[in-house]
């Protein structure tokens, strides 16, 4: 794609980028709301990797560095821009935005039915932890 332009979301992005969620992301979060996404790019204004094609928004991924641990989240391509190179450049980005921020690792929160992630992350160079759970705890 040689139109293809990455850049970290501004505030006015966020409902743009909220509607492209429901498109283009597979499942739900607890922060998928104006409010959650608001402090995402309060708190970390490059976390959130948006990936534009003639203007139009075709890729997201948060990008989120804590200071230790490197985590992916929200890597999303339109339905009609899939396999066009689109979720590599993403990944691309988060990977130099982590190595510039000290980071050592990546990691990738990946739905265990989501299928068609599984390989994306897999030709990505990313492979499942089978040693480690995810547990959750809802707050408030």
């Amino acid at each position: 794609m040689h139109d293809l332009r990455i850049r970290a979301a501004t505030p006015d992005d966020l409902d743009t980028v909220l509607a492209f969620w429901k498109t283009a992301a597979e499942g739900t979060s607890i922060s998928d709301d104006r409010a959650g996404v608001e402090r995402l790019v309060a708190r970390d204004p490059g976390a959130l990797l948006l990936a534009e094609s003639g203007g139009e928004l075709v890729g997201t991924v948060i990008a989120g560095f804590d200071g230790w641990r490197c985590h992916l989240y929200r890597l999303a391509v339109h339905p009609d821009r899939r396999r066009r190179g689109i979720g590599s450049a993403l990944l691309t980005a988060a990977e130099e935005r982590f190595t510039a921020l000290g980071g050592r690792r990546a990691d990738a929160m990946v739905l265990t039915r989501n299928e068609t992630a599984h390989h994306a992350w897999g030709a990505a160079g990313y492979t499942p932890e089978e040693k480690w759970r995810r547990w959750v705890k809802p707050l408030g």
